[in-house]
């Protein structure tokens, strides 16, 4: 039950919540959102239905530092935290675990993790050790968790590409990988021709995702990071069919009425004009 006001101490008075830097307060405002009285959209969130947007805020934050938009990185922080404190409230309603539960397992687990840091001489001896060591770690907490298979806790929500390069990754810490990029190349090559010999939908779409699969792996090889590369091609996309509206539209012209050809000679200018703009250092 909330206590009433004191003395002196009007009901308004009471609910103001004023801006903090004290995560008890981020406590508090998540508590009041969740109370009978707070907001209804708060209260009728459950885990699953608030999932997709801890997933989004997750990926704001990647965006703000993918534009170097450092400035905007607090409050994308913020919103990221306010997901974590959501959920946790919501675990603490329904007698599960609170945020301090969440607190205290993260310390446990980087303590845990980084034995090199936190006092394990045998983590310490050299990088060879701390992969090992790391590795068996790992293990360990997979057959704590009953998961018994190499693969079994790379989570199923990671985005397609991502899940990929992890997966190939973890399976390559036991040997079952290419020893050569080229394989790779050759392998994509073969995918390709399997896309083009396909009859059917169905057929379209496995080989369409076996081709995606490798050219994840490949990216692996090369020390790329495939999410990281094809968010910067998008964002290179856009920007260059941004030049081909822009230009239309200074003709009178909208994109759904130009050519192929002309939309396609607009583009090839836009790639001239990026790299006439680059710097001299730049290939």
């Amino acid at each position: 039950m909330t206590n009433p006001p004191s003395v002196g101490e009007s009901q308004s008075d009471k609910n103001q919540v004023k801006p903090s830097r004290d995560i008890a307060v981020l406590l508090e405002v998540m508590r009041r959102l969740r109370a009978p009285d707070g907001c209804p959209w708060d209260r009728v969130q459950s885990f699953a239905t608030l999932a997709p947007y801890t997933i989004e805020e997750a990926y704001e934050v990647a965006s703000v530092i993918a534009d170097k938009d450092l400035k905007s990185l607090p409050g994308e922080l913020g919103d990221l935290l306010f997901q974590v404190v959501f959920h946790a409230r919501m675990a603490e309603d329904a007698g599960l675990f609170d945020f301090g539960d969440v607190v205290e397992a993260v310390i446990a687990k980087m303590i845990r993790r980084h034995p090199h840091v936190f006092g394990n001489d045998e983590a310490k001896a050299d990088a060879a050790a701390q992969k090992d060591f790391w590795e068996k770690l790992k293990e360990s907490e997979r057959t704590a968790a009953g998961k018994t298979g190499l693969l079994d806790d790379v989570a199923n929500a990671l985005p397609a590409l991502m899940r990929a390069e992890k997966l190939q990754r973890r399976a390559s810490s036991v040997g079952f990988d290419w020893n050569d990029s080229n394989m790779v190349i050759e392998k994509i090559a073969e995918e390709a021709r399997e896309v083009a010999a396909a009859t059917t939908q169905a057929e379209r779409e496995e080989e369409i995702g076996d081709l995606l699969f490798v050219v994840a792996n490949l990216a692996r090889h090369l020390k790329v990071d495939p999410e990281a590369a094809l968010r910067s091609a998008n964002t290179k996309f856009t920007r260059r069919f941004g030049h081909i509206e822009t230009s239309l539209t200074a003709r009178g012209i909208k994109p759904c009425d130009a050519s192929l050809d002309e939309m396609e000679a607009l583009w090839q200018d836009a790639k001239k004009r990026e790299k006439t703009a680059r710097p001299k250092t730049e290939d």
